[in-house]
């Protein structure tokens, strides 16, 4: 199936269905979350599509460590926000999200900390609508049904469209669902639009033909971070960069050969070569370390966030950039 988000029993993690105004008054996003580590485990969490999917399905980062007799664990999450969760409560290391989760996470005083990022690839998320439905523009959403996952950049994307177009937030009814059942509710023509993240986008695009309404482009730079949980990254500051390296390495050959990556991902995704295809080719690729014009605008998303009421507090990006010492 192609929406299924397995997620490895050892570390479910209770409590997903949240809501952004209580994000970070749930008990899960503890300031005070006990961190457990085997040192010889590296234990990375992953969503349905990345860079850290590729790693993970050529195998070079398992053989790098093998040496220093390091396994790699990986768990799947439908979700930056879960993927996140789990890193709070010490279940894993390392992982990756889009921009949204850990501004949610860091205000909820999680132990995260950014490492990396990749370039921005606004295309790469979109506002759906049906193939035959009469909205022509965002500003048509007005007292409409929208379906997004609940902390994911796409909510970013829906508050930015909603401002551009001249629409409040609290104009538009926003129904949150994580993508396997955002999409049936989406196909079952419960909800108006869907506001979602590629491959899922690409894959509905695909199979259901659905419109865009709206993309990024023009209003969200949409950037996948690489977290670290900071005691690992205070522990193992080596491993860390070893990580990075195998990212950046897999960035440089995935930008140049697009159809290879859809070859290599469809058997572990579910998901048509072809989909993929166009999926890797409107992505941006090469990880860099955090620069300060991507500090500014996470801290922008931030502060947007605050002012809708959506975060608690205000929080200080600066404050949880992990730096490589030379």
């Amino acid at each position: 199936m192609i929406f299924s988000t397995p997620i490895h029993r050892r570390h479910a993690i209770r409590g997903l269905a949240f809501g952004l105004a209580s994000l970070a008054a749930s008990p899960i996003w503890s300031r005070h979350s006990a961190y457990a580590q085997d040192a010889q485990v590296l234990r990375i969490g992953f969503q349905k599509y990345g860079t850290v999917n590729i790693v993970k399905a050529r195998g070079d980062l398992e053989k790098r460590l093998a040496s220093d007799s390091i396994k790699v664990e990986w768990t799947e999450f439908p979700g930056g926000p879960q993927l996140l969760e789990a890193l709070n409560v010490g279940s894993i290391d390392f992982g990756h999200t889009g921009e949204a989760p850990p501004i949610f996470a860091q205000a909820a005083g999680a132990p995260l900390l950014y490492v990396a990022n990749e370039p921005p690839s606004p295309k790469s998320e979109a506002i759906l609508i049906h193939g035959d439905s009469p909205l022509q523009r965002v500003a048509d959403l007005k007292g409409k049904k929208v379906v997004l996952n609940k902390g994911s950049n796409v909510h970013y994307l829906l508050v930015k469209a909603l401002e551009k177009a001249g629409i409040s937030y609290s104009d538009v009814q926003v129904i949150f669902l994580p993508p396997a059942d955002a999409r049936a509710a989406f196909e079952k023509r419960d909800v108006d639009a869907w506001v979602i993240w590629d491959p899922f986008f690409g894959a509905a695009e695909a199979a259901t033909g659905a419109r865009v309404l709206a993309d990024g482009e023009g209003l969200v730079a949409n950037r996948e971070f690489y977290l670290a949980a900071r005691p690992f990254a205070e522990t193992y500051p080596d491993r860390l960069k070893i990580i990075i390296e195998e990212i950046q390495k897999v960035d440089d050959w995935a930008k140049n050969n697009p159809d290879q990556v859809a070859k290599l991902l469809s058997p572990q995704l579910g998901i048509p070569e072809e989909v993929l295809q166009k999926v890797s080719r409107r992505r941006a690729y090469g990880a860099q370390w955090i620069d300060a014009q991507t500090i500014r605008d996470q801290q922008s998303i931030a502060d947007v966030f605050l002012g809708l009421k959506l975060i608690p507090e205000a929080i200080v990006v600066q404050d949880v950039i992990w730096t490589p010492k030379a």
